[in-house]
């Protein structure tokens, strides 16, 4: 590989135009903290808005809706890619962060399913769509505006502080849910839950108002008004950018060499991990919020480290290392999570590994988008929906036709009824007797009758077999290593930092100022909306279907290691050229 050109004579930046990038930066926070609000009350989501839907699906598709607004990314980043290379950074930096704040604050405002059935999941969907769209076109301009700003020789690390405020949005909309759900605020735990998770939505229009206040001091990036006046600018940047092959290679060299593997780490290290806490090793939401939080404040700073390094070795070799260590990694890594976080279910995990016999050709995903399959029709989902409900790890053994599925917990084997031998209420009873053997039920009180005889019989708590072998219903803060969690995932946001702070520089020096907007804003999107954005719903429904909690990490790891392999043989260097041009 030849040595990159030498960089061309360029002057410092000034004191006014870092007070610009500043701005900008504080702007696109405000964005990022609408954007992943919805992430962090996913559960919440799916309690106010999907409660038609059993409960394994109801979090998958409450993840869904949080991906309808990273699908819809790349063509935010087509429609509003193209408006920036054409009318200017400036203008669509307005536009863009208007549909977020506004969207975001309708949010807070939206009627439940309890009070508006299925239009209040619809109106949600909506108004993620339009936060998609907003954010697509938030970041390519983001980045090409400071990219523009930035002296040569520190664009890694002026572009970084465009990177670090993805994190710093989450971060504060953590710390703002922390601290509303809080009992000090007065609202607490089930307030919150019922209305409270209200209140960070409607902040965003305090902060709407801030941003705007700080684009509309902005002025034109230097480059673009230099194409302006020059008459340069694209007059088609959508066909010139992926019509003709010489650019288009470059998009592709970019999603494959580079993007995906940073988009997978990036979802893996900070929503992933947050979620497999909450969900999967049954931490408290506002103790997985906390130790998030920390963890992500702990990292944030070396965002601007390797975009500084990044000047100084080139942008290649860290993103490379970053995709490296995730692949191989990344199942180590949330092991030792689980046995940090919830050593009570890693040592049940250990000492009483569950197991399904049962006929593959009858057992299901448990994954139903429309809420309609009760998994009562074969007994090996009457198997598997019991221990999703409970989000039990387990393993397969293939049976021969005909055989009813059964389930083994340590030493115990419980067999499930038959579904084709019952019907009606007999089924409904077989099937919560077998689900209380496995893994309980609560105590039922006696609800008198008007005349006097009791309408609901009074039942006394079961403990299921899981329970027994040491299986808990949830993580026990006394037993939690708090201290190593932290160090764990402040490890997952350091991997983070690695592929995702020199990366914007890297795309802005890719690819030429008539359509760098257009140019880096779609393979970015597709990348971060698709591939990072559907991640938790993807992992989790392989989780679903598979019954392994560590089995969605396959997803990230392949991506990862592609990208480690297509990187090292394709993706140039860049962090030596002129940028002007």
């Amino acid at each position: 590989m030849t040595e990159p050109a030498a960089l061309p004579k360029h002057h410092p930046a000034t004191h006014d135009e870092k007070l610009v990038i500043t701005a900008s930066s504080l702007g696109t926070v405000f964005e990022w903290y609408d954007f992943y609000l919805y992430g962090l009350l996913t559960a919440i989501i799916a309690a106010q808005f999907l409660t038609g839907l059993n409960q394994t699906t109801s979090y998958i598709m409450a993840l869904l809706v949080f991906a309808a607004g990273f699908i819809v990314r790349p063509f935010g980043a087509l429609v509003f890619g193209r408006i920036g290379d054409m009318v200017g950074r400036r203008y669509t930096f307005i536009i863009t962060l208007l549909v977020m704040g506004l969207s975001t604050f309708l949010v807070g405002c939206l009627p439940t399913y309890k009070t508006a059935g299925v239009l209040a999941p619809i109106l949600l969907v909506v108004l993620r769509m339009f936060q998609g769209l907003a954010l697509g076109g938030e970041y390519g301009g983001a980045a090409t505006y400071v990219a523009e700003h930035a002296p040569d020789g520190k664009r890694g690390f002026y572009t970084s502080w465009i990177q670090i405020t993805a994190t710093a949005g989450l971060a504060m909309a953590l710390l703002i849910v922390i601290l509303v759900r809080s009992p000090v605020t007065g609202v607490g735990e089930e307030a919150f839950k019922e209305w409270g998770w209200r209140i960070p939505y409607l902040l965003s229009g305090l902060f709407l108002a801030v941003g705007l206040w700080l684009r509309l001091k902005l002025h034109e990036s230097p480059v673009f008004q230099k194409m302006k006046e020059e008459g340069s600018a694209s007059k088609r940047p959508l066909s010139e950018a992926f019509g003709e092959w010489k650019n288009l290679k470059v998009v592709l060299i970019a999603f494959f060499g580079a993007i995906a593997g940073q988009a997978v780490v990036w979802y893996t290290g900070q929503l992933y991990a947050m979620f497999f806490l909450e969900k999967m090793l049954k931490v408290d939401g506002i103790t997985a919020n906390t130790l998030i939080a920390i963890a992500l404040l702990l990292g944030a700073p070396f965002f601007l480290f390797f975009g500084w390094l990044s000047d100084k070795v080139g942008r290649k070799p860290i993103i490379m290392v970053g995709c490296a260590l995730a692949a191989l990694t990344l199942f180590p890594v949330f092991h030792s999570l689980t046995s940090a976080a919830n050593p009570a279910l890693a040592r049940a995990l250990a000492q009483a590994p569950v197991t399904v016999t049962a006929n593959p050709a009858e057992c299901s995903s448990q994954f139903d988008p429309v809420g309609k399959n009760p998994f009562d029709t074969t007994s090996c989902d009457i198997v598997k929906n019991a221990l999703a409900k409970a989000a039990v790890n387990y393993t397969n053994v293939d049976a021969p036709a005909g055989t009813l599925a059964s389930v083994t917990i340590g030493g115990q084997t419980f067999v499930a009824p038959d579904p084709a031998k019952l019907g009606g209420d007999e089924r409904k009873q077989a099937i919560a007797a077998f689900s209380a053997q496995v893994i309980g039920a609560p105590a039922v009180a006696a609800v008198p009758a008007k005349d006097g005889k009791s309408a609901v019989e009074a039942k006394p708590a079961v403990t299921g077999e899981l329970a027994k072998v040491g299986y808990p219903t949830k993580a026990d803060p006394a037993q939690m290593n708090k201290v190593l969690v932290v160090a764990i995932l402040f490890y997952l946001v350091l991997l983070v930092t690695m592929v995702y702070g020199p990366i914007a520089a890297m795309l802005v020096e890719l690819f030429p100022s008539r359509i760098r907007y257009t140019s880096m804003s779609l393979p970015y999107h597709i990348g971060n909306g698709w591939l990072g954005g559907l991640l938790p719903a993807i992992g989790f429904a392989m989780v679903a279907a598979k019954g392994d909690i560590y089995y969605g990490f396959w997803y990230p790891v392949v991506v990862a290691a592609a990208t480690l392999v297509i990187g090292l043989l394709v993706l140039p260097e860049t962090y030596k050229r002129n940028i002007d041009g």
